[in-house]
């Protein structure tokens, strides 16, 4: 009689086990700031010809100054560049005289690495100077859903300055030279 006793209790505590509670969904309000932001950029100012890291020429550090008087009243944020020397050299009258915070990404021609460290470091709907390469500042354009022009930068042009909007609403690009 006690084992009868017992099954119908462990029946009657498994019959009586309370529902699990249904999940509710949560709603999801999007980002307004995620692939928003202001965009600068530009190529890394005129190089000494040779190897692959080389220092500004006179008139690179020329161009660089140039860069600054253009772009001094932007209220920038924050400046992405390259690892290399040229890159470096070009950002820093900007760098230096406004106190600019700056972070590296790849040169690759997909645009990949800049849109990674941007999301990365939470830079989205911020104004940003971005330098790049004559090889890679199309691809750049086009990851930020830009339409530029032209498909190449030449080897010697280094005056293009591009300034890319993007909103929710969509994206507008100005083609300039400084």
């Amino acid at each position: 009689m006690r084992l009868l006793s017992f099954i119908f209790c462990l029946v009657m505590l498994v019959a009586c086990k309370p529902k699990a509670p249904v999940r509710e969904p949560v709603p999801v309000t999007e980002d307004t700031t995620f692939l928003t932001g202001k965009f600068y950029l530009v190529r890394h100012a005129e190089r000494h010809p040779g190897g692959a890291d080389t220092s500004l020429t006179t008139e690179g550090f020329q161009r660089a100054e140039l860069l600054y008087e253009r772009l001094k009243d932007a209220h920038l944020d924050k400046i992405y560049l390259t690892p290399y020397l040229r890159s470096i050299q070009t950002a820093d009258s900007l760098r230096i005289k406004q106190h600019l915070d700056t972070c590296f990404y790849k040169a690759d021609t997909t645009g990949e690495s800049l849109i990674y460290e941007i999301t990365r470091h939470g830079d989205w709907g911020k104004r940003i100077l971005v330098i790049g390469h004559s090889n890679t500042l199309v691809p750049l354009l086009h990851s930020l859903r830009a339409k530029p022009h032209m498909t190449t930068i030449n080897e010697n042009e280094y005056n293009w300055l591009f300034i890319v909007r993007k909103t929710s609403a969509g994206t507008s690009l100005t083609e300039d030279c400084y």
